[in-house]
């Protein structure tokens, strides 16, 4: 509108509250937003609560400088990339110390004058304190600058240790999710159903697991909203995690998923969220995992396949490799 109007969802128009400016000018200057997907977007990626859609919203007014956390981005960046920055690192300070110690010219015994790479390695020898003896300091600025390289070296190789044993001792679960959710009967009532299952060797204590469906709901006032409700659960905890475990929720009149099928559940973008979670045997520590479902990936009318069965020594034993398969109903 030409007054700069905002039209809400129940036809009412209100003036568009004031931005606080920012601090650092216009740079973080806003781009318009609309707050209905465009045409032919995928509207799943507006919704999505559970799974990782760091790289696919954007989050407008919240500062993202990388520095800002440092210790939870090296703790939670991929492996390769960890390698790749402490690598990259690693060398360009070395680059820096070897142009400082190029600055004064013949700093460096045995060393070819002017230099780069036999800088470059001399700094290397020195953050690492290996000291081969071939090359050495031999004006009061090397020795110096050797000494602060040597005390920044430490605190690199201390720091870099410190975030790999980080990395290594931080408890995780190994829990396996069904691909898909199905609804079928059970006892004669339609039942929501997924699988988990343990895929370490161990243990996992005090076991639990809860099921939340999350839709979108518009107000009296027209207002959007996304709401969270509990599925209760036939059984939602165990008391030791072994092997595989069904969780299962039944839609009776109670539920929030009564009447409901995969149209209604699409244009409401629902979602439902499982979080499963327990101590893990061996670290002593407690451990959780999740995933979600979106509409497409509840099969209606389906059940799962039976993966439990008989070796031919009379041992009981479980078929992993049908861990996903499920079969139509009627």
């Amino acid at each position: 509108m030409p007054d700069g109007r905002v039209t809400t969802r129940a036809g009412k128009t209100r003036a568009p509250a004031k931005r606080p400016r920012s601090r650092r000018g216009s740079r973080n200057e806003a781009p318009p937003l609309r707050y209905e997907p465009p045409e032919g977007a995928d509207n799943h990626l507006f919704h999505l609560v559970a799974r990782d859609t760091a790289d696919r919203v954007v989050r407008l007014g919240v500062e993202r400088e990388w520095f800002g956390d440092l210790y939870h981005r090296t703790l939670t960046v991929g492996w390769p990339s960890f390698f790749a920055i402490g690598a990259a690192v690693y060398i360009a300070a070395n680059v820096v110390f070897a142009a400082l110690y190029l600055l004064q010219p013949g700093s460096i015994a045995k060393a070819h004058p002017g230099s780069l790479a036999d800088a470059f390695f001399f700094s290397v020898q020195t953050m690492a304190t290996i000291g081969y003896g071939v090359m050495s300091p031999v004006t009061f600025y090397a020795n110096l600058l050797m000494t602060l390289e040597t005390a920044v070296g430490l605190m690199f190789i201390a720091m870099t240790t410190g975030l790999v044993f980080a990395r290594f001792s931080r408890p995780t679960a190994r829990v396996l999710f069904s691909n898909v959710a199905v609804v079928g009967p059970y006892n004669g009532v339609p039942t929501l159903s997924i699988r988990i299952a343990n895929q370490r060797q161990n243990q996992m204590l005090a076991a639990e697991v809860s099921m939340t469906l999350v839709r979108d709901e518009v107000s009296d006032e027209g207002e959007l909203t996304r709401r969270f409700y509990d599925l209760a659960l036939v059984r939602d905890r165990s008391p030791v995690f072994a092997l595989t475990f069904r969780v299962m929720h039944p839609i009776d009149t109670n539920s929030p998923l009564h009447g409901m099928n995969y149209e209604t559940l699409a244009e409401q973008h629902a979602e439902i969220v499982v979080i499963a979670g327990g101590v893990d045997e061996t670290l002593v520590q407690p451990v959780n995992a999740r995933t979600s479902y979106l509409p497409h990936e509840i099969l209606w009318s389906h059940r799962f396949v039976d993966i439990f069965g008989w070796t031919e020594d009379g041992r009981r034993a479980i078929d992993y490799r049908r861990f996903h398969d499920t079969v139509r109903l009627g």
